[in-house]
């Protein structure tokens, strides 16, 4: 596709500060890695939004391309503009509500990814829903998917870390998104003790049982997110290797269908899991590691 014949449809500026950073200097290979893992994270939150799937691999992108604007002075930074071919957002107006969504859903992932909670019915699903009833090309953005894209995503978000952890020629990083109105930040500051929370985990001795519903799953990496009510909010994790049978497998599916079309009397929407909490260093709960699943109450 001809640039001629796409648009601009959002800006995010990387931006990194302190150290050797601030003097417009920061480790070569470190950066290099930093903006692969971003150009990756941006790349496959467009394909999402444009396309509805998930994909694994950066140049699979269709329908956007990611332009480079050099590094400036100050603090040391580059701006990826993100271009999005005519067809999916019509006429261009001067804010597309194309652009909302797509920095809506990459704040989603980026702060979910480094334990901000972010609820997805007001941040995402509210603006998607009025898009499709004004626009004939219908987005698909469930919320499982985008959780699915934060799986994804996790390495490449850690890896724009790497000039703070490594040869910490910087001391944090933020992400800044640009629509014509407006500019604001995705997710929180990166810093070192986001990198310790995205990067570490260390799994409880002892498990707990969470009662809970399955809001994302996937068969390839028995992972997903399970919505637990006294956390208020989805929590991933992961099924053991032993609990991974076709019955226990049809348990998370069917809670996960029942909760796909918001049926919460079905008995299938609600799963109890003794689970291992698994948790950063400084205390705060990450995911599950879950050994038993059952609809029917399981005893602590």
């Amino acid at each position: 596709m001809k640039l001629q014949e796409m648009k601009t449809i959002i800006k995010f500026r990387l931006s990194y500060g302190g150290n050797e950073s601030d003097y417009h200097q920061i480790d070569l290979y470190d950066v290099s890695q930093a903006l692969e893992g971003f150009q990756r994270s941006i790349a496959l939150t467009m394909h999402l939004v444009l396309n509805g799937e998930i994909i694994t691999q950066a140049p699979a992108l269709k329908g956007a391309k990611i332009l480079a604007t050099p590094a400036k002075e100050g603090s040391w930074e580059i701006i990826a503009t993100v271009l999005a071919g005519i067809y999916a957002i019509g006429t261009a107006p001067k804010d597309t509500p194309l652009g909302h969504i797509v920095h809506s859903v990459y704040d989603y992932v980026v702060s979910q990814s480094l334990g901000v909670h972010v609820d997805y019915e007001k941040s995402i699903g509210q603006i998607v829903e009025e898009y499709n009833k004004e626009n004939e090309k219908k987005l698909q953005i469930e919320q499982h998917k985008v959780d699915s894209l934060i799986e994804k995503c996790t390495s490449a978000i850690t890896e724009i870390h790497r000039p703070i952890f490594k040869t910490k020629t910087a001391k944090g990083a933020k992400i800044i998104s640009e629509l014509p109105s407006k500019k604001q930040q995705i997710g929180p500051e990166f810093n070192i003790e986001t990198f310790e929370y995205i990067y570490e985990e260390f799994t409880e001795k002892t498990p707990i049982v969470i009662k809970g519903r399955i809001s994302s799953y996937n068969s390839n990496t028995f992972k997903g997110r399970v919505y637990v009510a006294a956390e208020g909010h989805p929590i991933a994790f992961e099924l053991s290797e032993k609990c991974r049978s076709d019955s226990v497998i049809s348990l998370i599916t069917a809670s996960l269908s029942a909760n796909a079309v918001k049926d919460y009397n079905n008995q299938s929407s609600t799963v109890y899991c003794r689970s291992f909490r698994n948790i950063s260093r400084s205390g705060r709960l990450k995911s599950y590691k879950i050994i038993q699943v059952s609809h029917e109450v399981i005893e602590q």
